[in-house]
C-alpha cells in the first residue's frame, strides 16, 4: 500500500499541479479577493493528499469562518502547504512564501496572479514591501498565512527560531492571530525525501489572539518571544516524532 500511494503521488502530483496552476491563471483573474482560485487550490491539495494516502484530522473549532486571520503555523515539512490548503478551505487565504517558489515555471506565476505574496528575506526593503502587501490584503478581508520559523524546522522535538518579519506583519494587519499547530507531516515527508509516506496529520488551532491588545510595533521582540513560547508549549503536547 505504501508503494502504491508513493507511485500514485509521484505520477499524478506534477500533472495535477500543472492543471490547477493553469486553471488559476486562466479563470481566477488578477484580483486578490478571488475565492475561485482558493477553491481550486484547496481541491488540488485534497486530491494530492488522497493520492499520498494522507489523512488530516483538524480541530479548528475555536475559529470563526467569517473572520479574517493571520494564520501562523509551525513548519515541519514541505507537505505542510498541502495540509493547510486542505484544512483552511473556509477562509480566503493567501500565503506569504519565499520568493524562490514564485520562480517555478507556471506554478510561481499562478501563485503571484492569485494574490500570494513573495518575500525576499535577503532584501530588507523588498521584505518590508511584502509585509505591507499582506497588511493591505488583511484590510480587504483576506486571511494571510505565514510560517514564523521562516523555513522547515531541523528538529522534530521543538520549533525553530521565529523570525521578526512575521511579528511585524501580524501587528500591521490588525486582525486576530490564529496559531496553528501541525504534527505528523515530519513523518509523512521528512526533510530530504521526495515521495511521501501514508499517515495521519493533525492540525490544531489555538485560541486566536489580538496582538495589538498586548504589544505595540516597537514591542515586536516581546511578541515574538511570547508567541514562540505559546506555540512551542502546545506543540510539545502534540508532537509525533519518529522513533530514534
Amino acid at each position: 500500500m505504501i508503494f502504491l500511494h508513493r507511485t500514485l503521488f509521484l505520477l499524478f502530483f506534477p500533472a495535477l499541479t500543472v492543471v490547477v496552476s493553469s486553471l488559476c491563471w486562466l479563470l481566477a483573474g488578477v484580483g486578490e479577493n478571488s475565492r475561485l482560485s482558493h477553491r481550486l487550490e484547496c481541491l488540488w491539495a485534497k486530491l494530492c493528499l488522497a493520492l499520498a494516502g494522507v489523512r488530516v484530522q483538524a480541530d479548528l473549532s475555536g475559529l470563526d469562518p467569517d473572520v479574517p486571520y493571520v494564520f501562523m503555523a509551525n513548519h515541519q515539512s514541505n507537505f505542510d502547504i498541502l495540509v493547510l490548503f486542505a484544512v483552511l478551505h473556509r477562509w480566503n487565504v493567501r500565503f506569504v512564501a519565499k520568493e524562490s517558489l514564485f520562480r517555478i515555471p507556471l506554478f510561481g506565476p499562478a501563485m503571484l496572479r492569485t494574490g500570494h505574496i513573495p518575500i525576499l528575506r535577503e532584501n530588507s526593503r523588498k521584505a518590508m514591501k511584502s509585509l505591507d502587501d499582506a497588511a493591505l490584503a488583511a484590510k480587504r478581508g483576506i486571511s494571510v498565512l505565514i510560517f514564523p520559523e521562516g523555513t522547515r524546522s531541523r528538529d522534530c522535538e521543538r520549533l525553530g527560531e521565529f523570525r521578526i518579519g512575521g511579528m511585524i506583519m501580524a501587528l500591521k494587519c490588525k486582525v486576530p492571530v490564529a496559531p496553528l499547530i501541525i504534527t505528523g507531516t515530519w513523518n509523512v515527508l521528512p526533510r530530504g525525501s521526495v515521495a511521501p509516506r501514508p499517515g495521519t496529520v493533525r492540525v490544531k488551532a489555538l485560541a486566536p489572539v489580538d496582538p495589538s491588545e498586548r504589544f505595540t510595533l516597537k514591542q515586536r521582540e516581546q511578541f515574538k518571544t511570547w508567541l514562540k513560547e505559546h506555540m512551542e508549549q502546545a506543540y510539545k503536547e502534540r508532537k509525533s516524532c519518529p522513533a530514534t
